[in-house]
């Protein structure tokens, strides 16, 4: 992984174009540089494509290093490829359709169950404030990774982090938020946001409950195991639900 580096998927899209603009601003956050990647039958066609998403960039973040890729053949191959080696690949639910659009939606959900690192879907059709608020959905709380990644964002946002605990069999925390942390590490406790951490147990509708929740919330947080089925790597009900549905970002963190 190359944490030096956000990934962007683009299609030349309006949906594609705001992805865009949240991958330079995760970049810019990061101190990070920014790989414009772009998905065509013919390598003529990206050009134009290319050079108008440098010129976006730059005019929003005049400092950030860019770099640009145009690529034949599979859209969901060639970001997972590149999500080997970058620190966040972002990219829209949506695209053109047809046989241009490269953003589709089944993309996004493909992509979600055989990316290597941590994958940014941004969701919405107009842009979010800040909410002040990071949501994690913890499903069990080995997830230490999946938990580091939502403090760290936290911490970058300088925003609060609220825990929803999304299966039966977890007990329920204590009324003090510190008791309902999950558990981490000693390098994770030290990147704890300061803005403060709230934590609760979801007993029914574990879907549902975070749907709710990401009314209010700046990003959601969820881990992605990378379980092989016969046909084809599978996403759980809840990821799926929330890359359809989710009212904020959905940021999906690879485990397993």
């Amino acid at each position: 992984m190359n944490a030096d580096q956000v990934v962007a998927g683009v299609d030349g899209s309006l949906v594609s174009m705001r992805a865009l603009d949240r991958a330079a601003d995760e970049a810019a956050r990061r101190a990070a540089a920014l790989r414009v990647v772009y998905t065509v039958p013919d390598l003529d066609e990206a050009a134009p494509i290319l050079a108008a998403s440098a010129t976006r960039v730059h005019a929003r973040h005049p400092g950030l290093a860019v770099t640009t890729m145009a690529v034949r053949g599979s859209a969901v191959r060639a970001l997972v490829r590149e999500s080997g080696h970058a620190a966040l690949t972002v990219v829209g639910t949506r695209g053109l359709g047809g046989l241009t659009g490269l953003l589709l939606g089944s993309v996004s959900l493909r992509l979600a169950a055989r990316v290597r690192g941590p994958l940014l879907v941004v969701r919405g059709d107009h842009t979010r404030g800040d909410a002040g608020e990071v949501l994690l959905g913890l499903a069990d709380e080995a997830d230490t990774e999946v938990a580091a990644c939502a403090f760290r964002e936290a911490e970058w946002r300088g925003a609060r982090l609220r825990v929803l605990r999304v299966r039966d069999h977890l007990p329920a925390p204590a009324s003090s938020t510190a008791q309902g942390r999950p558990r981490l590490t000693r390098r994770d406790r030290a990147e704890e946001p300061t803005a403060g951490t709230d934590a609760r147990a979801v007993r029914t509708g574990p879907a549902h409950a975070l749907l709710e929740a990401t009314r209010a919330a700046d990003l959601v947080v969820i881990g992605a195991p990378q379980r092989a089925r016969c046909l084809g790597p599978h996403l759980d009900p809840v990821a799926h639900t929330l890359l359809h549905h989710s009212h904020c970002p959905v940021l999906v963190v690879p485990t397993g």
